[in-house]
């Protein structure tokens, strides 16, 4: 069975760290992650309007 290439290097993943080849590129990607590195893209998800009164506490009295 042939394992997929490593997604940082290209070369042919290791079973322990299956689909990279080492702890290291492993560990990179998930900081990518961890970091916001890897975003889909488009705009926000929350409008201008949405996002005003999200750190404002409610003033309804």
């Amino acid at each position: 069975m042939t394992l997929p290439a490593c997604p940082i290097c290209g070369e042919p993943a290791t079973p322990a760290f299956k689909p990279f080849c080492s702890a290291r590129h492993r560990d990179r990607d998930l900081l990518q992650w961890l970091g916001e590195g890897y975003r889909l893209p488009g705009g926000s998800a929350l409008g201008e309007d949405d996002a005003d009164g999200l750190d404002k506490p409610n003033s309804a009295d």
